[in-house]
């Protein structure tokens, strides 16, 4: 059977839709129906009952879909396999981080990679969404969660220490926070991913009751910007805060764990020329 039906089998049975499979898959939404088609025709079995809430499997889709996602984990080895010894010095690496640390330490890094080999090209994905690095999403992550996964290496690149910061002018209006008065009277801007999981919502250990958020932003760049237009307070890593010309708070207060990046890559790809000189330049963009 033909391999390029089965990822749409798969494609289709994870996004439910035609429209979002061929989206998923770069395709148009013709193509994906038509495709399916052909794929039940071949194997003489209807793979998915169409349903009001998407594509849905039937018994048979049950049994088919394992076979097909065990293909699609095979051609992924395959490829990891045949690049893990790959020696030459060209070609593309996917590369998976978040806009701040794209801007502020990756792009130094692509800079010095294209001085040096011009025949590497990185796809720069920028997303706080975790790629699948098995699944080839992405040949190399920068993240701040050190994976689980036995396949992945991670390396630590950077331990910085978290503090309390606002901009100049948001402390020449209002001053400083007093410490026990659970930010009374002050403006904070907090970190809308881990404010939705925080079962008491505090920065460095003070709640944060009394005090008036004024912006919950998704991305750490985003909640830079808005503590140097004096919108509030807010945690930042200390030195991005610095860079940003922020002043801290409280100095001798700092988050229990460190904000830590961690950069990672599959074992198979560790020997693999473009990906181990792309690491080299990440490496040398955070040491520095």
């Amino acid at each position: 059977m033909n391999w390029d039906d089965a990822r749409i089998f798969v494609a289709l049975h994870r996004e439910r839709t035609l429209r979002a499979a061929a989206r998923a898959l770069d395709i148009d939404q013709a193509t994906v129906g038509r495709r399916l088609a052909a794929l039940e025709h071949t194997l003489g079995a209807t793979l998915f009952l169409r349903t009001s809430n998407g594509y849905e499997l039937t018994p048979v889709g049950k049994i088919a879909i394992r076979a097909a996602e065990a293909m699609e984990q095979s051609a992924h080895d395959l490829v990891r396999h045949t690049q893990g010894v790959d020696k030459r010095l060209a070609g593309e690496v996917k590369l998976s981080t978040t806009d701040a640390l794209a801007q502020e330490f990756v792009m130094p890094a692509i800079e010095r990679l294209h001085m040096k080999h011009p025949d590497v090209s990185v796809m720069l994905d920028t997303t706080t969404q975790v790629l699948n690095l098995a699944k080839r999403e992405a040949d190399i992550a920068i993240r701040t969660v050190k994976p689980r996964n036995p396949d992945l290496l991670a390396r630590r690149v950077a331990s910085w220490e978290v503090g309390l910061f606002a901009s100049p002018d948001y402390l020449r209006r209002h001053g400083e926070p007093v410490p026990g008065e659970r930010f009374a009277g002050h403006d904070l801007v907090v970190y809308q991913p881990y404010f939705a999981k925080a079962r008491v919502p505090e920065f460095l250990g003070e709640p944060l009751t009394d005090g008036r958020i004024v912006a919950r932003l998704n991305t750490n760049l985003t909640l830079r910007a808005a503590l140097r237009a004096g919108l509030g307070i807010s945690p930042l890593p200390v030195p991005m805060a610095e860079r940003d010309g922020l002043v801290r708070i409280w100095p001798d207060h700092s988050n229990d764990a460190p904000y830590e990046i961690w950069l990672v890559t599959h074992q198979d790809l560790r020997h693999t020329a473009r990906i181990r000189v792309t690491i080299d330049e990440i490496v040398l963009a955070f040491d520095r």
